[in-house]
């Protein structure tokens, strides 16, 4: 992990947890969605005033992760968020979960502006990522 890249403590919760006792799958997606959205915030984006002013939404296009190793009821995890690609319609986020230095899951989302009302993609502003060394 680098300093560039944002990170977003999590704690794991009984709730979190399935039967054996680990993070249940779909949770880990969870964990992830709140990273972005912390992430996004640290960047001044503010995705209610994008749809109340500009009618515009962020949808997740295609996700995927690697599930490398569990977590456990009561870790404390770090999820982060890094923008791998940034095209017209889209940015792709890489994303990876740690336990210390461990590294528990790593994958990514495919994230599409859209308008609100019509559902058809809009334009990405590349003022977003300004300052982000991985915007291109």
């Amino acid at each position: 992990m680098t300093e560039a890249v944002f990170k977003w403590p999590v704690r794991v919760y009984y709730e979190d947890t399935d039967a054996q006792a680990v993070v249940y799958y779909a949770n880990y997606f969870r964990f992830l969605e709140r990273a972005r959205t912390e992430w996004l915030r640290a960047l001044g984006v503010d995705q209610v005033k994008m749809l109340n002013e500009k009618r515009q939404i962020f949808v997740v296009a295609h996700t995927h992760a690697s599930f490398i190793a569990p977590a456990r009821f009561n870790d404390e995890l770090i999820v982060t968020a890094e923008l791998a690609r940034l095209t017209r319609a889209s940015f792709a986020i890489d994303q990876k979960i740690f336990r210390g230095d461990e590294l528990l899951l790593e994958g990514g989302v495919k994230v599409a502006l859209l308008d609100a009302d019509t559902m058809k993609p809009q334009r990405v502003p590349r003022t977003l990522f300004e300052g982000n060394e991985h915007a291109s």
